[in-house]
């Protein structure tokens, strides 16, 4: 099929698909922004050609569905018919004709179950589940929440605690202990820190944004002063439950040996100590990604490597790697940092 420019679906063209049905306004408007149509003329099979993780739903038009092992069915869009994909229907589609020009719509069916997963685990949550910027689409599909295992879920939702912050009030503090990750709701943040005692704005965080997890990770001091912009709302989530639940999953740890097979088959080793020690006692074609840096090579690093994060000890690397695993980069940990290594060489 030869499609012409794709325009964008509207959250009322979801909410009439099935597996979309029970959606929230706000997630549908979501899925509405990255949810195209597409034209398809008279006479072509529409099907022909499409990925098998892609569930296909007719919006407008008629199509005749040719099943295998005999059988046929016309449909029309909007019908109760077409609330489910083409392709997955009881009888399997051997092929597709347009009866008149159609408009269909192409969803990954990853997608379709990362939103079935969240959403209906959100539902049952006890109090109501936190589902909102904080847990945006992108970081459902990219971020930290990506990886969660399932089960895991419903705890989370669980644990985290809303937070109201007023314009103007500082909500970490550079130097202080590490307590609580949190994630924004709404609202606008700034990341400032101390540089030879002037402060420096380093970024500006929204919805969807996370911080406070460098200090947990590596079991530091905070780095940075987290101050608000607006007024806005934060979810928070304590030190051990942080650990448990998100820390622990995305930390995928390799010994020394592991790692140095791991880097013959092409990966990269990632140090991300300061210059200064990187210079001195770098591994054999190693990058240096000081700590500090990590946000800013988000856009830099070729997400389609695979890296192992090492330090001295293993405390810095491990904060690394999660910022860089959170954000769907394929980043491993070295256990016990070059020290281990050392042992092993």
């Amino acid at each position: 099929m030869g499609p012409s420019q794709p325009t964008r679906a509207t959250p009322e063209q979801l909410a009439g698909l099935a597996p979309l049905a029970g959606l929230s306004p706000e997630r549908l408007q979501e899925v509405a922004e990255i949810a195209h149509v597409e034209r398809g003329a008279r006479g072509s099979d529409p099907l022909a050609g499409r990925p098998a993780t892609q569930s296909i739903f007719l919006l407008a038009g008629e199509m005749l569905l040719a099943f295998q092992g005999g059988g046929t069915l016309v449909v029309v869009g909007g019908s109760e018919e077409t609330r489910h994909a083409l392709n997955r229907q009881k009888s399997r589609v051997a092929r597709a004709r347009a009866i008149s020009e159609v408009e269909l719509l192409a969803l990954d069916d990853e997608l379709l179950d990362i939103l079935a997963t969240w959403d209906q685990v959100a539902a049952g949550a006890e109090g109501g589940a936190p589902i909102g910027g904080a847990f945006s689409l992108g970081n459902l599909r990219s971020g930290a929440f990506s990886q969660l295992p399932p089960a895991h879920i419903d705890e989370l939702l669980k644990r985290f605690e809303r937070l109201k912050v007023a314009r103007g009030e500082t909500v970490i503090r550079e130097g202080d202990e590490g307590d609580f990750y949190y994630v924004i709701e709404s609202g606008r943040f700034q990341v400032e820190r101390l540089v030879g005692g002037a402060r420096v704005v380093l970024a500006e965080l929204r919805g969807g944004d996370a911080f406070g997890e460098e200090a947990l990770v590596s079991e530091a001091k905070r780095n940075a002063s987290i101050c608000a912009l607006t007024d806005g709302e934060l979810l928070r989530l304590g030190r051990a439950h942080f650990n448990e639940l998100l820390r622990e999953p995305l930390l995928r740890r390799l010994s020394f040996e592991q790692a140095a097979e791991k880097v013959r088959r092409g990966a990269l080793w990632l140090d991300v100590r300061y210059p200064s020690e990187y210079q001195y006692d770098k591994l054999p074609g190693a990058i240096n990604v000081p700590l500090a840096e990590v946000r800013n090579m988000f856009a830099v690093l070729d997400r389609s490597r695979e890296y192992v994060a090492y330090c001295q000890s293993g405390r810095r690397s491990a904060a690394a790697a999660f910022l860089f695993a959170a954000r769907g980069f394929q980043v491993w940990l070295l256990e016990g940092g070059l020290k281990a290594a050392e042992k092993s060489l």
